[in-house]
Formats: C-alpha cells, structure tokens, sequence
C-alpha cells in the first residue's frame, strides 16, 4: 500500500482545533512548549506529561489529535469548494493585530479579498435592534469611514449591518467577523449582504464549516473586531449589551473607542451615554473621527453633495427639525394644499433630507 502523505502544519492546526476540549488556551501552551502544531500532534505520552498547564483529559485528547486527520483533509476541501482558506497564525497572512489579543484566535478561515486583512481598520458596532436613528448614522458614518479605512463589524442585524452597507456603497473595504461557520449565512436576515461581502469585501471566522451561530460564540467573535481595529465606534446600544463588551475588550489591547450620543432618554442609547461619561471620545460624523485619529480627510466633491431644491422645497424643509414633529402641524404652517406638501415630502425623503417616523411624524435628517 502506499505511504500516506505527511501531515502538513495547516491540516496539525485543524487537527488540534478539532480535538474536544483544546480552545485557544490550551492550543496556545501547547505551542508554547512544542512549537508548533505539528510536533504536539507527534508527541508521545511522557512529553505531554511535561507541558504545563493542561488537564491530565487534555493530555489524552492532544496524543489522539492526529485521528482527525481525515476530518482535518475534509475541511480543507470544503474550503476549497467555497472558495475559503484556512490561515493559521504562523503565515504572513495572518493579521499580526490579532496576536495582541491574549487569547488570539490559532487559526481563522477567510473567504473573500484577504488583502483587506493588511489595511488600517475601524469597527463599528453597536445594537441589533436599532431605531432608524442608529441604522443611519451607522451607514452613514461607515460610507465616510471606508474613504480611509475598513470597516469591520460583526454582521449582525442593525447597526452591523448598516455599517458593513455603508463601506460597500462606498466602495471601500469591509471585514465581516462571523459568530459561526464561513458557510453558515447568519442571521437569516442579512442573507444579500452576507452574498456582497462574500464579493467585494471579507468574511472570516475561527469556526470551521458548518459551526452553528450559537449564543455562547459571539462574545468570543468581539474580541476578533475589536483586535482587528484601531479603534471602536459604537453607534447604538443598551447598557447592557455586547457593544459594550467589544468597547471593553478593545480598551484592554489599547484602542481608541468612540460613542455617538443620542436621545437622553432613549434606552438604545445608554450605553453610548455611559461610554462617554467614562471617558470615551465623542463622535459626531466620520470626518470627525479620522481628525481625532490624526487621518487626513478625503475630500468630497462639492457635486456630491449638491441637491437642488425649489424654494418651495427648501421652504418646507426650513419648517421641519432632526427631532420628530407632526406632520399635520408642518403642514398647517406651510399654508400648502394637502396634495402639493405631499408632493414636497416625497421628494425630500428621496434626496435622504427627512424620514416618516411612528405616530405620523417627521424628522429632518441632513442640512440642505
């Protein structure tokens, strides 16, 4: 019979990460006292009776690593067919960000442009309940963060979301960090994002395929963004809240964390609120934030920008404010017939200018 190939140091990786009971911690002593994943797959019982700190199981489970072999090669050809990788953290393409961390993922699988994994990167978090409030400073924000830089966030619903849309809709980079397996598209929700991101921006997670989106996962998956950035904008989020964590863990590795304040007596906003009470820096529009990391600010045509109103258009516009108003009352003072303020409205809302909030109101969204 032919000999089996030798076991290369990507498939001892998996090896050991598939072994029950061998997280990072325990991976990370290993390789501390072997090396390398390879040479702790190889050894015998009495030298894993010398590496210090893991239980006599973990001992027994580290000299039957080398049994996964086949799942190890299984992986890497689902991988393959994705279209992903696996990089373990002794490659150059491994984020040497990430070894900050005291318990930095081994290995991280990646499906997309993994050269986006070397360029200078903010997070941006916050609630997945967010009000239309948080989901539009979130996008917007993000579509001027990624002039400069790459927006990573942590694909969820709300606030992730909108900032991961707003890097692609300005065609700059963005990272998705996954609480689940590269093919697992999670939360259902976000299924047309998770395909852009696959296209045009990055995935990655230190779950192998098929790792389910249990709950326990994304507190572990914070840590990956806000290792990955210099610094955290939390846009929304309740007191208690995993945006909280993100801004905790990138504090303990030396980021910058920024806090957009809202409405004081909105919950959504607590969180932000107490940031900033605790120090945090205030963050009032993207071009705000590169001044305060010391970027320089690209600059925007003026054409961009440019929306041209009436003066009956802008005179309707001058009547309404950024917190909610009733649309029966604007309407009352701007002496127009029900059909032509209509009219006036809708076209303020496509220009992005105002939005319909709950309870018949209006609220101005951005200067003219």
């Amino acid at each position: 019979m032919p000999a089996h190939p030798p076991m290369t140091p990507t498939q001892a990786a998996l090896c050991l990460s598939f072994s029950p009971g061998i997280g990072p911690v325990a991976y990370w002593r290993l390789i501390a006292y072997f090396g390398d994943a390879l040479s702790a797959c190889a050894a015998s019982p009495k030298a894993l009776r010398g590496a210090p700190g893991l239980s006599e199981r973990q001992r027994q489970t580290v000299a039957t690593a080398s049994s996964f072999l086949p799942v190890a090669i299984a992986e890497e050809e689902r991988l393959c067919r994705l279209g992903a990788v696996c990089i373990r953290h002794d490659q150059p393409d491994y984020p040497e960000k990430l070894l900050q961390l005291t318990d930095p993922p081994p290995i991280i699988f990646a499906l997309g442009d993994r050269s986006i994994l070397t360029k200078h990167a903010i997070a941006v978090v916050g609630a997945r309940a967010a009000s239309s409030y948080g989901r539009r400073v979130a996008f917007t924000f993000a579509k001027g963060l990624a002039r400069r830089l790459t927006v990573v966030s942590g694909m969820a619903l709300g606030i992730d979301g909108e900032a991961h849309r707003g890097a692609l809709a300005a065609d700059g980079h963005s990272i998705g960090v996954l609480g689940c397996g590269l093919d697992v598209a999670y939360p259902p929700g976000n299924a047309r994002l998770f395909s852009a991101m696959r296209e045009k921006g990055l995935l990655i997670s230190e779950y192998p395929l098929q790792t389910p989106p249990d709950a326990f996962r994304f507190p572990a998956r914070n840590r990956i963004i806000a290792a990955l950035s210099e610094a955290v904008v939390v846009v929304e989020a309740a007191k208690r809240s995993g945006s909280l964590i993100t801004a905790q863990m990138a504090l303990d590795i030396g980021r910058e964390v920024f806090a957009v304040p809202g409405q004081v007596d909105s919950s959504k906003s607590a969180g932000c609120h107490w940031l900033l009470q605790q120090g945090a820096r205030l963050a009032m529009s993207a071009d705000n934030i590169m001044e305060e990391l010391g970027l320089p600010i690209a600059e925007t045509p003026p054409e961009a920008n440019a929306i041209a109103l009436n003066d009956e258009q802008q005179a309707v516009l001058a009547l309404i404010e950024v917190y909610p108003q009733s649309r029966e009352e604007i309407l009352g003072r701007s002496g127009l017939t029900p059909a032509r303020f209509s009219e006036i409205l809708i076209r303020l809302e496509l220009e992005g200018l105002l939005e319909t909030v709950p309870g018949d109101m209006l609220r101005r969204l951005s200067e003219n």
